[in-house]
């Protein structure tokens, strides 16, 4: 699997955030394709492909989730345990993309087993930059597992 077949996944309750960052992934030329769901239940049943994603059945994991803390039905914190104590799950990177500042957050999420804190930032332009240095960070950089060993993709 190269950089570019890995896929994102955005948790998030807010409609106008999740409009803002498909448009930053894509002024940002990230070719990942995405997807997007509304909350950590809609999340879970995705990762695990049953209820509204049961067609998903077989598919790819995705490479990393962007997980919003503040959601209904099941907010990012409870989504998190969940994933990380998933032996299927628990792999995927998930970074915390929130507009959250709050200490008690940050503790509280490493502690879940978080791979990254990143706070929203105001602007649009700032977004696009943090999406820029996220995919060149969790695809160009590091190893993920599932991807080629030498660096070639």
């Amino acid at each position: 699997m190269t950089p570019s077949q890995i896929s994102i996944l955005v948790a998030d309750d807010d409609e106008e955030d999740r409009m803002l960052i498909e448009d930053a992934l894509r002024e940002a030329r990230i070719a990942n394709d995405f997807a997007m769901v509304k909350d950590g239940v809609e999340l879970l049943d995705f990762l695990r492909a049953t209820g509204a994603y049961a067609d998903r059945a077989g598919l790819p994991l995705p490479g990393l989730i962007l997980l919003d803390l503040n959601m209904p039905r099941m907010d990012g914190r409870e989504a998190l345990r969940e994933i990380k104590s998933d032996a299927q799950l628990r792999t995927i990177p998930v970074v915390v993309l929130t507009t959250s500042k709050a200490e008690e957050d940050i503790f509280r999420t490493y502690n879940l087993g978080v791979n990254s804190f990143v706070t929203k930032p105001v602007c649009f332009e700032a977004l696009v930059e943090i999406m820029r240095v996220l995919e060149q960070y969790w695809f160009h950089i590091v190893k993920l597992p599932g991807t080629p060993q030498d660096g070639s993709a």
